[in-house]
Formats: structure tokens, C-alpha cells, sequence
């Protein structure tokens, strides 16, 4: 089952400082149909102005995975981490029993990113907070993990059976991926036009996969995408 989620369907807040849209519901945003997908729990695409950002507001048993496209986020939070993370990078919070922390674009330009929240497989975890550059994380034509709690080496932990890839596919690529028994994936694409299954997937569309064993991801052109393969 593939159930395609072009990007001007998903839940939306524009504000003087922020442009969001959710892929699933949140904030002001609500639709019973779109609560989440396995684990998977929030999935936001955020445009944040220059010099502007999120205060200080807390947090408690969640993984959050920050992905940045353009520009930088700067992290500050109540357990002594401070930390920037720019585009390409990865950050990764583990809220557990409990994190307070503040996001800013510091920047002088705008920021976009897309943050991912995931449930842990267990309540009241040590919070943890951590951002860094991945091997490898520019190569073209293979799935990147990024970050992991089934054990794959140089990738950032989460508390769930649950990883993150990235993909960049040069022109005309492929790449396949299989997907063991029960598990779920989503997909969303942010540079280019790449096909899943045969399903075209533009720039910030979503794709929620169930009841597949492979995926084949075909790029049009050039693109990148980031799936995430989840526990059903």
C-alpha cells in the first residue's frame, strides 16, 4: 500500500517567523487520518527566519530528529548542551524523563529543516541531546543511515527499532530497499523528483508505505529524499 501525500494536502501555520507544514497532526493542525505511522508520531517541515526561532519550551518522552536542509539551527537546553547544526547535518534528542531547550536561526538567512518526532520504547529514558556530521552522509546512489536504534554502526541512537536514511540519487539512479516482514516506511522528498514504486514523489510530498516487502526508489532527473523504516 502506498498512500501519496502531495505537500499542498498537509497541515499548515504561517507566521511572521515560521512556515510549517505537518505531515501528520499537530499544533493547530488535526486530521484523525494522519496521527502518526507506527512509531512515528510528527514529521514537520519548517521554514524559520533569520534571527528568529523557538524558546525555551520542554519536552519528555520523545525522540526528536532534526534534519536541516539550508542554513543552521542553534540548540541550547536545560542539561548544559549547546550546539549548531547545519545543513547536512543531523541532531538528535532524546527527551526521556524530561528536557527543556530552546532552537534559533541565527543565522542570516532562512533556515529549513524537517524535525521528527518518534516514540521510544520506553518511558522516563535519560534525556540526551546530541548533533554531528555523518560519514559518508553526501554519497550519491545508496540509502545513508542517520539515525538508528537497530544497532547500525555510525549512525546517532534513538530509543525505538526504528532507523533514518537518506538518499541522493544522481541522475536517472536507483536504489532498493527491502523491508522485513510487518514494518512500515515513510518517505519524503526534498530536492529533485524521485519515484517510489513507480509513485512520484516532488519536493516535500510524503509517502507512507505498509504491506511491501521492496521498495525501489527511481530518481527523475536528480533528487534526495529521507526514509524512515519502522516498526508496524
Amino acid at each position: 500500500m502506498l498512500d501519496y501525500r502531495p505537500f499542498d494536502s498537509l497541515g499548515r501555520m504561517d507566521i511572521n517567523w515560521l512556515s510549517a507544514r505537518y505531515h501528520f497532526s499537530f499544533a493547530n493542525y488535526f486530521d484523525p487520518a494522519r496521527m502518526g505511522w507506527g512509531p512515528l508520531r510528527v514529521w514537520n517541515d519548517d521554514k524559520i527566519r533569520p534571527r528568529t526561532g523557538f524558546d525555551p519550551h520542554p519536552h519528555r518522552d520523545m525522540e526528536i530528529i532534526t534534519y536541516v536542509r539550508t542554513g543552521a539551527i542553534s540548540h541550547q537546553d536545560n542539561l548544559g548542551n549547546k550546539g549548531r547544526t547545519e545543513a547536512g547535518q543531523v541532531q538528535v534528542m532524546s527527551a526521556g524523563t524530561g528536557i527543556q531547550h530552546a532552537e534559533y536561526n541565527l543565522e542570516d538567512s532562512d533556515t529549513t529543516l524537517f524535525q521528527i518526532w518518534i516514540m521510544p520504547n520506553g518511558k522516563g529514558l535519560k534525556p540526551n541531546w546530541e548533533t554531528r556530521t555523518l560519514p559518508g552522509v553526501g554519497d550519491q546512489g545508496r540509502l545513508i543511515p542517520l539515525a538508528s536504534g537497530q544497532g547500525i554502526p555510525d549512525t546517532m541512537p534513538i530509543n525505538q527499532d526504528a532507523t533514518l536514511y537518506v538518499a541522493h540519487l544522481s541522475e536517472d539512479g536507483k536504489i532498493e530497499h527491502t523491508l522485513a516482514p510487518g514494518r512500515k516506511a515513510y518517505l519524503v522528498g526534498f530536492e529533485g523528483k524521485v519515484a517510489v514504486n513507480g509513485q512520484e514523489l516532488n519536493a516535500r510530498d510524503g509517502l507512507a508505505v505498509d504491506d511491501l516487502d521492496l521498495l525501489t526508489l527511481e530518481a527523475r532527473g536528480a533528487g534526495s529524499l529521507l526514509l524512515a523504516d519502522l516498526p508496524g
